[in-house]
């Protein structure tokens, strides 16, 4: 169906075919087509040769009607470029172009009737009140952009909400209560930290107080329409606010927080951050007595660094306790306007929307658009007309709304929910405000914006000019502000005074209950890994899913080679290639009941051609996942190709294992280096949540790394980076040369009575070397060894050196050893790097206590683990060290040079 839209650049022979379309059958055009021909189609009359012309004996049809079309067209394109939106200045002037002559119209069309006004329901009706309806539904404190939606199904119904819901629609009284009760709470919440706890820091909402009956009202609806539970991501402008009055944080553990203690863990916060950084976990009660899950999710100042953890985090739930129903679960993901605009993160979460392995069923934005940075006015801080411009990316419509307004907001949030809960698709509410104070309260914004904070200074507070709205339409009888005012500010101190408000009741979730019966970590844990051998009969069974293909498929037939070669390798030789160990890892988890989550750049195959997790049909390109069919009883394993983002799918990978922590969740880089662009997250949350925020998390980052002479970007996953983030028992961080090692790693994180973040950093060349294979034996017989001794010595007093090493060196050094028979040197790899395995280090020093020691590493003496050997092993300290020199690059370009580095590195260990 053809969109009015069309009409802008339609000739009059375009609009014609379509009047005889309509004549053909009436729903074959669009709605708005379709109400204009019903008034048009008096009008006309075809001539002889078929033309269509006016008919006299009817009603004149003037050519201005398509002139009218079209300004009704721009009204809804361009509305929202002059709409009442901003509280505190003058809209700017975006040269909308909706002024009469640009549509060939004057003054004097204003009191001709046109049909045109069939396109807004009103039948024929002058142009001034078709202008004056328009000026109505767009023009007013709500600026509607969406007329980018493609989607024709999903554009007539926003237009019908917008002008036909929004125009009628009136807030009935228990609304008006309701608001009148959140905009007091919200803003007497603010007034009273501001004066007891004078000069602190809380980011307050003031200005923007009208965001508290805002998602108050999207959760009442949200919840009428399915929703059974909500995840909050936002940065600190409001936090505390949203946190006392949408999530019930006691005020006890506010006011504790702000007197320098906390009165105790509760199951979303912990005590190593400041308190607007901190979440929490509540049961909200709605207007019709439903009780919603509602969660705020712990972030750093690193600001839209949540958004993917909101993301990944549903996803989870969604898998896990609501059936993979999204509609059961909400994200609400609370921007600032210079934030959203400014920070990529934001779109590499917009691009997730849709891609199977990440959509959540779309995310609700709510920007609390201040239209100010730390001190930067919003011409420096963007070049779109909005910082909500991106949302048109994937065409999510935008509510552009007045702060001041709060009954507009509560409609734009209403209308938000019933969207987003239809056509399961992002949507954005602008929420144009101000703020009141500094951007910590601690600095004085007149500094550096004097005519916008004279203007804020002498400004009516919302909830004031909301009183003063209920009175003037002759509702006194709400006029309740000074009482409500007077008893919440009593409650505040009260509870100031004896910190007496409990937190409400909350029942413990299945994925609550799973992090329950798990504890902390100590140093005596990893002392020795515990058991992770699997049975000979589950081997068998993951062995035959994995070489079996289905009747009728027919895989590619390098990849019908490699099944072969792979059965082949492990029945005549009886040993595993890193490949095959990875596979036996997953399907044996997934034989224990517990699910497998991968997901990263060509995961599927494996960057370098080693996993092939799926099969691909040569003739229909049907995929087929092999380890979805070892056992009827079995987890699941979902594995995802990602789209090119490091930042984002990382965070949604450690937001999905947040409330999972029996699920093995992995992110493999590409190359290792890559992770680089997602260091934030490594930073903020996966290093250091724990000890911040009492979050455990067990993803797993498998990081290619070693030095193959492929350049600066594809040898390093910078393992002295993530040595250097190490402290309190926070990571594992492995460097594994060893197929068993690496089955018994995987299947250690779920074993461990804790979660561990894992960052292993994974082979590349050892993927097909000969010799990086084991004994089959090793899968149901062994455990994981943070140092693996050499099983070539025959007597250890005779050694005289020892290396040793970590990764795919290893391989370099034993080509050496092997090419020269050296019995008198051993090559030991350290295969966990942290925790420090003490204990086994200890112990083969004191084996080979006559040798002289050195360690070996391929990176520059700058980087690598040698740093931090000497910071976390002192015994090292006496080492001869093997590295390359000093190097501000990671790697040499040069193949040539390459070599011959790579030769004086294994020439040195041996000399």
């Amino acid at each position: 169906m053809e969109d009015l839209s069309v009409i802008s650049n339609s000739s009059a022979e375009y609009i014609e075919g379509l009047y005889l379309q309509y004549k053909q059958d009436n729903n074959s055009v669009d709605k708005d087509w379709q109400r204009f021909f019903t008034g048009f189609d008096l009008a006309v009359q075809y001539s002889d040769n078929g033309q269509l012309t006016l008919n006299s004996s009817n009603v004149d049809v003037s050519p201005k009607e398509f002139k009218v079309l079209k300004l009704i067209q721009a009204y809804r394109d361009k509305g929202h470029l002059i709409s009442d939106t901003n509280p505190i200045k003058k809209r700017k002037d975006r040269n909308a172009g909706l002024e009469l002559h640009n549509f060939g119209l004057t003054e004097a069309d204003l009191d001709t009737e046109f049909y045109a006004g069939e396109a807004l329901q009103l039948g024929k009706v002058s142009l001034k009140t078709i202008i004056e309806t328009l000026r109505k539904i767009y023009c007013r404190t709500i600026g509607w952009e969406y007329n980018y939606i493609i989607d024709k199904e999903e554009l007539a119904w926003m237009r019908e909400q917008i002008e036909v819901g929004y125009i009628a629609y009136e807030h009935p009284i228990d609304k008006k209560k309701r608001i009148l009760e959140k905009l007091n709470e919200s803003e007497v919440y603010e007034r009273f930290l501001g004066t007891k706890f004078l000069g602190q820091k809380r980011f307050s909402l003031e200005g923007g107080e009208s965001t508290i009956p805002a998602l108050d009202a999207l959760i009442n609806v949200a919840a009428n329409l399915h929703v059974e539970e909500v995840v909050i991501g936002m940065a600190h402008r409001g936090r505390l606010n949203v946190l006392v009055n949408i999530l019930d944080k006691t005020y006890d553990e506010i006011f504790s927080e702000f007197e320098g203690s906390t009165p105790g863990k509760s199951l979303f916060s912990g005590t190593g951050d400041v308190k607007y950084h901190l979440g929490y976990s509540s049961q909200y009660e709605t207007m019709d007595k439903k009780e919603v899950y509602v969660k705020l999710l712990p972030n750093p100042s690193h600001l839209e660094a949540i958004n993917p953890v909101v993301q990944g985090y549903c996803r989870a739930k969604a898998d896990a306790i609501y059936n993979s129903d999204y509609d059961k679960i909400l994200p609400i993901t609370i921007h600032g306007d210079s934030a959203v605009a400014g920070q990529g993160i934001v779109y590499e979460v917009l691009q997730m929307e849709k891609l199977k392995g990440y959509t959540v069923g779309g995310t609700i934005h709510y920007v609390i658009n201040n239209q100010i940075g730390f001190t930067t006015d919003f011409d420096d801080a963007r070049s779109s007309n909005y910082s909500t411009s991106i949302a048109a990316t994937v065409q999510a419509p935008v509510f552009h709304v007045n702060g001041d307004d709060v009954e507009a907001v509560t409609y734009v949030a209403e209308l938000a929910a019933e969207y987003r809960q239809k056509f399961n698709k992002d949507v954005f509410i602008d929420m144009v405000c101000y703020r009141r104070h500094g951007h910590n309260e601690g600095d004085d914004p007149a500094y550096t914006q004097p005519q916008m904070y004279k203007i804020i200074k002498d400004k009516v507070g919302v909830r004031d000019l909301y009183n003063q709205k209920l009175n003037k339409w002759n509702m006194a009888d709400l006029d309740l502000s000074k009482e409500l005012e007077k008893d919440f500010w009593k409650e505040l101190q009260e509870s100031l005074d004896e910190h007496k408000k409990q937190k409400s009741e909350y029942t413990l979730q299945t994925t609550d209950v799973a992090w329950n019966k798990l504890r902390t970590a100590t140093q005596k844990d990893f002392e020795s890994s515990p058991e992770t051998k699997i049975t000979k009969t589950n081997l068998v069974k993951i062995i035959k899913a994995l070489v079996k293909v289905p009747e009728g498929f027919h895989p590619l037939r390098k990849i019908q080679k490699m099944l072969d070669d792979r059965r082949a390798l492990m029945k005549e030789n009886s040993t595993v290639d890193w490949a095959a160990a990875e596979l036996f890892a997953y399907g044996s988890i997934l034989l224990d009941g517990s699910d497998v989550r991968m997901s990263g750049e060509d995961v599927k195959r494996g960057t370098f051609s080693h996993r092939h997790a799926m099969l691909y049909d040569e003739n229909t390109g049907e995929e087929y996942n092999r380890l979805n069919f070892i056992d009827d009883k079995q987890g699941l394993f979902r594995i995802f190709n990602s789209h090119l983002s490091e930042y984002g799918v990382l965070g949604f990978e450690y937001g999905y294992a947040m409330p999972s922590p029996d699920v093995l969740t992995i992110w493999e880089a590409q190359f290792g280096d890559f992770s680089n662009g997602a260091q934030i997250i490594i930073d903020q949350f996966i290093a250091a949540a724990e000890t911040k925020w009492n979050r455990q998390n067990g993803i797993v980052l498998l990081l290619p790394h070693g030095y193959e002479g492929a350049g600066p970007e594809h040898s390093s996953a910078r393992l002295e980076r993530f040595l250097q983030l190490c402290g309190e028992l926070n990571m594992i961080i492995t460097n594994i040369s060893s197929p068993a090692n690496f089955f018994h790693l995987l299947r250690r994180q779920l074993a461990f009575p804790f979660r561990k973040p894992l960052i292993n950093m994974s082979p590349k060349s050892l993927l097909r070397h000969p010799k990086c294979v084991d004994d089959i034996e090793k899968i149901y017989k062994g455990k994981f060894q943070e140092l693996i001794d050499d099983d070539n010595i025959d007597a250890a007093t005779k050694v005289k050196k020892v290396l040793f090493c970590s990764g795919k060196v290893y391989y370099d050094l034993l080509e050496r050893k092997e090419t020269e028979n050296r019995t008198d040197v051993a090559i030991v790899r350290v295969e966990q790097l942290y925790p420090v395995p003490f204990t086994q280090w200890d112990a083969i020093i004191k084996k080979y206590k006559n040798a002289k020691i050195a360690w070996v590493q391929e990176e520059p003496i700058n980087m690598g683990a040698y740093s931090f050997l000497l910071l976390n092993y002192p015994k090292s300290a006496s080492f001869e060290v093997i590295a390359r020199a000093q190097a501000a690059s990671s790697a040499t370009g040069y193949n040539k040079i390459h070599l011959e580095e790579q030769k004086q590195l294994v020439d040195k260990a041996f000399s």
